[in-house]
């Protein structure tokens, strides 16, 4: 793999990142919490967009993968700042943003404040609000308070290392919900959901489903897929997503 380059953000967040020429409307990846832009998925699409002449952006948000800051430095106001410079500088026009569990709420806040330049959308287990409705919400008395007086709570993880989770990224969290608000997303968007997630649970993506507004959106429920959606299968799922409302946005797949 090619030394990925570097972005330097007004805020001074260096972000690592690969970029491929090709067709337009492009693509862009948007990662899950402390993901990186070297996953399965976001791999997988990169080469997919390369087969077909598509352009493809993907990124390391700071304080993940080969960017700058700490990730305990960081916030989903931050990570929504980092997206949306990467889609300003990195790329031209309309763009389809497909965004992972967390990177699925992202797509949505920068669908939210920059909606000239999202052409369609594809989630894969979106977490919209997932610092409240999970986290805060699932929080036991010791554990808020931890977090209230030492400013930060460990949570066991399934995918390494602990979580570090911060005051700062619960209280910036609250400024940035989705699902409490109305939300137009006015272009093609496919939501993709595992039955067998145990992140994200399946009446999130319903909740989703039901509060936002949009002239064409599809839910689609794969039984027995987990969180990770990046088998054979559930990749095959993600492009045919990606080609259709490629092809519903105008640019063919």
């Amino acid at each position: 793999m090619s030394d990925a380059d570097i972005l330097t953000t007004a805020e001074g967040r260096r972000l690592a990142y690969h970029r491929s020429a090709g067709a337009a409307p492009g693509v862009v990846f948007l990662g899950g919490f402390k993901s990186d832009m070297e996953g399965t998925k976001a791999v997988h699409l990169e080469a997919w967009a390369r087969r077909n002449g598509r352009a493809f952006l993907r990124f390391d948000y700071s304080g993940h993968g080969l960017s700058s800051e700490e990730f305990t430095d960081g916030c989903i106001g931050d990570w929504t700042t980092d997206a949306m410079t990467a889609i300003s500088e990195l790329t031209e026009g309309p763009q389809i943003l497909v965004g992972s569990s967390m990177g699925g709420w992202i797509a949505l806040l920068c669908a939210r404040a920059m909606p000239e330049r999202v052409a369609g959308l594809v989630t894969i287990a979106a977490a919209p609000d997932f610092t409240e409705d999970s986290m805060w919400a699932g929080f036991d008395e010791a554990q808020r308070a931890a977090l209230i007086n030492e400013g930060q709570v460990a949570l066991p993880s399934d995918y390494g290392e602990p979580y570090v989770i911060t005051r700062r990224l619960i209280e910036d969290g609250r400024d940035h919900l989705v699902l409490r608000a109305p939300l137009s997303l006015p272009f093609p968007v496919r939501f993709l959901q595992g039955t067998a997630d145990e992140d994200v649970e399946m009446a999130v993506a319903l909740r989703l489903l039901d509060h936002a507004r949009g002239p064409d959106m599809r839910l689609t429920l794969v039984d027995g897929a987990d969180h990770r959606f990046s088998d054979p299968d559930c990749l095959g799922l993600i492009e045919a997503a990606l080609e259709e409302v490629l092809s519903r946005a105008g640019g063919g797949a």
